[in-house]
């Protein structure tokens, strides 16, 4: 048997390899300070000198104070339904608006394209106050509906979509019509069939923008039973003892691995989605 031979890398190959092994540890350090900081108990993480291995593991004691302090199946309950509703509703709107805008032919389509433009420029805290006295006047506030209603519709996601159908053969849809199928059912059973790409990318987008969300929830939320992820960190706040922080970091570890673990497992897809929304302007 011949012993395998490895090829020499080249000094640009190198390079290469050497900064994306920097790059790789700059994004990791923060979360390897949050494992570290998961298992280290209260008096070792003030002490002046850095260690990553604590010298006594806490964390089964840290884990135990983020499910005792405050209800952690609740929190991820509520970060599951808020951020699969807001999903949902986001893709139904966005698949047909942006199919429309990418295939159809209309008057306005000029104009609606420029307002999806203006609404990308048009941040959440610019709308946050009417939204929030329209939602108290109907007596809205502490439910999922004020969680949800106002990422109703997505402008990035309608653009992202019109991107990916722009790249959609149109023989594909004209073949759809001549089968008899209306515009409803070229959507439904062509166009998102072969959309999954798209739609796994803006997933990934969507949810980890809104579990992360604190803003929003902040504003329209007092009530614990409707309390987020990122909300619930809060509740760690002690007045007279201070922030725990090793269980604030053991219950960040805990609403963190969700979102890294949906991202590993529709890493091909995403790269897919975002990969093809870029092939035809």
């Amino acid at each position: 048997m011949t012993a395998l031979r490895l090829a020499p890398l080249s000094p640009g190959r190198a390079l290469r390899f050497c900064v994306l092994v920097l790059a790789a540890a700059l994004f990791l350090a923060p979360y390897l300070f949050m494992i570290s900081t998961a298992g280290k108990a209260q008096s070792e993480i003030f002490t002046s000198s850095l260690a990553l291995i604590p010298s006594e593991p806490h964390f089964l004691e840290n884990f135990a104070k983020a499910f005792s302090r405050v209800s952690m199946p609740l929190l991820l309950w509520n970060g599951v339904i808020v951020c699969g509703l807001i999903l949902a509703i986001q893709v139904v709107i966005a698949v047909p608006c942006a199919y429309a805008l990418a295939k159809l032919k209309f008057p306005a389509a000029r104009l609606m394209m420029a307002l999806i433009m203006l609404g990308l420029l048009v941040p959440i805290h610019a709308t946050a106050l009417p939204i929030y006295v329209a939602f108290d006047r109907m007596a809205l506030l502490n439910s999922y509906m004020a969680l949800v209603a106002p990422f109703s519709i997505s402008v990035f996601g309608i653009f992202l979509f019109l991107q990916f159908f722009r790249s959609l053969p149109d023989d594909l849809i004209h073949a759809a019509r001549l089968d008899g199928m209306s515009e409803l059912g070229v959507v439904l059973r062509v166009v998102v069939p072969n959309a999954w790409p798209a739609i796994t990318a803006f997933s990934i987008f969507s949810v980890v923008a809104h579990w992360n969300d604190l803003y929003w929830p902040l504003i329209v939320v007092s009530n614990q039973a409707y309390a987020t992820p990122p909300l619930g960190l809060l509740f760690f706040r002690a007045a007279e003892a201070g922030d725990d922080y090793g269980a604030l970091m053991a219950a960040t570890l805990i609403i963190t691995l969700p979102l890294l673990a949906a991202f590993l497992l529709a890493q091909k897809r995403f790269v897919e989605g975002i990969t093809m929304t870029g092939l035809k302007g």
